[in-house]
C-alpha cells in the first residue's frame, strides 16, 4: 500500500476546465507533470467533492479538491567531497554562497554533485530531515543558474522555525540581477500572478490563474543595452525574479527560458554564453534559537564583476 506524505486541500475560487489541467495549476509548488497528476488520478488519490473522477471531468469552478501525495521514493544520497563557500555556521544553521552551475538537491535525473551531497559528506547526519529524505537540511532553494546564498538547516528545530519565517515572508533575499535593455524608472514593482506554462512544464508564466506573486525592484546601474537591478522577493513562487523581469521586458541576460522570443544579449554581451547573471546577495533571517538578528551578504561572483566591467 503507498504511503501517503500529505493531503492538500483546493477550494475552488473560479478555476474551471479539465480537471488534470487545473491540477497542473494548482500543484505547481510540487513540479508535476499532466502524465503524473494523471497517474494519481489512475491511482485514485484525487477527489472531487469527496468522489473520484477521470482526467478529463470537467469543473464549474466551485469544487473541494483533496489530492493525496505519496512518499516520494527512497534514495540513497551519495556523500561527495565537494568544496562549500561556508559564509557562517554554528549547532543550528549553516550559510553557504553557492555557486552557479550547481544544483541544490539530488533527482532521479541528477544523483549526484548537488548541493546536498556536498552536506551529508560534510555533516554527515548533522542535518534536518524534515521527513525528507533527498532534501536534508534544505529550507528554501534557489536555482542551479543562481548562485548566492542560501540557508542551511542542521535540526529539526532549526528547519521549523526558518520555514515559518519562508511562510510568512519574514526571511529577506535580496537578489542582484543583469538584465537587457535600460529601465528608465529608478524603483519599481511587480505585482502579477504566477503558475506553470502549460506549454512548457520546466517553465513558469504569469497569467490571471496564477499564484499571486510580489517583487520589488531598484536599478543600480545603466549601461548601453543593458541595467544592473537589485531585486527584493516579497512572495516565494518558483521562478519569480526571472519570470517578473521578462514579464516588464527585461530578462535576465544569459537567462536560457525567459527570452521572450527576442535575441539574448547585445552590443558586447553578444558573444556571451556563460549562464544567467542572478545573484543571491543578501540573506536575512531571525536565528531560530537565539532569537537574533542574522544578516549575511556575499560579493559578485567574479564572472559576474568581469561582465560588468567590460559593460563600463
Amino acid at each position: 500500500m503507498t504511503k501517503i506524505k500529505e493531503t492538500k486541500k483546493f477550494e475552488l475560487e473560479g478555476e474551471v476546465g479539465r480537471l488534470d489541467k487545473v491540477l497542473v495549476d494548482l500543484l505547481s509548488e510540487e513540479t508535476y507533470s499532466r502524465s503524473t497528476i494523471q497517474k494519481l488520478l489512475k491511482n485514485q488519490h484525487i477527489t472531487v467533492d469527496g468522489v473520484h473522477q477521470k482526467a478529463n471531468y470537467k469543473l464549474n469552478g466551485s469544487e473541494v479538491i483533496n489530492v493525496e501525495i505519496p512518499e516520494e521514493e527512497q534514495m540513497d544520497i551519495l556523500p561527495e567531497d565537494i568544496p562549500l563557500d561556508i559564509v557562517y555556521e554554528d549547532d543550528d544553521v549553516l550559510v553557504i554562497n553557492k555557486p552557479i552551475d550547481m544544483v541544490v538537491h539530488p533527482s532521479k535525473g541528477h544523483p549526484r554533485g548537488t548541493l546536498v551531497n556536498a552536506l551529508v559528506y560534510y555533516l554527515d547526519d548533522n542535518l534536518s530531515n524534515n521527513e525528507d529524505t533527498v532534501r536534508p537540511g534544505i529550507v528554501h532553494r534557489i536555482d542551479k543558474d543562481t548562485s548566492g546564498l542560501i540557508v542551511v538547516a542542521k535540526n529539526n528545530h532549526a528547519h521549523q522555525r526558518l520555514s515559518e519565517q519562508l511562510e510568512d515572508h519574514s526571511m529577506g533575499r535580496t537578489y542582484v540581477a543583469l538584465v537587457n535593455e535600460v529601465i528608465e524608472t529608478p524603483t519599481g514593482i511587480i505585482e502579477a500572478p504566477i503558475n506553470r506554462d502549460l506549454s512548457n512544464r520546466i517553465k513558469y508564466t504569469t497569467n490571471h490563474a496564477g499564484r499571486y506573486a510580489l517583487t520589488h525592484f531598484e536599478v543600480l546601474e545603466t549601461f548601453a543595452h543593458n541595467t544592473l537591478v537589485k531585486v527584493e522577493l516579497k512572495t516565494g513562487r518558483t521562478h519569480q525574479i526571472r519570470v517578473h523581469l521578462e514579464f516588464i521586458g527585461h530578462p535576465i541576460v544569459g537567462d536560457p527560458l525567459y527570452r521572450q522570443g527576442v535575441g539574448q544579449m547585445k552590443g558586447q554581451l553578444a558573444r556571451l554564453d556563460d549562464g544567467q547573471f542572478l545573484h543571491a546577495q543578501s540573506l536575512h533571517f531571525i536565528h531560530p534559537t537565539t532569537g537574533e538578528e542574522m544578516n549575511f551578504e556575499t560579493d559578485l561572483p567574479e564572472r559576474f564583476e568581469e561582465v560588468l566591467r567590460t559593460l563600463r
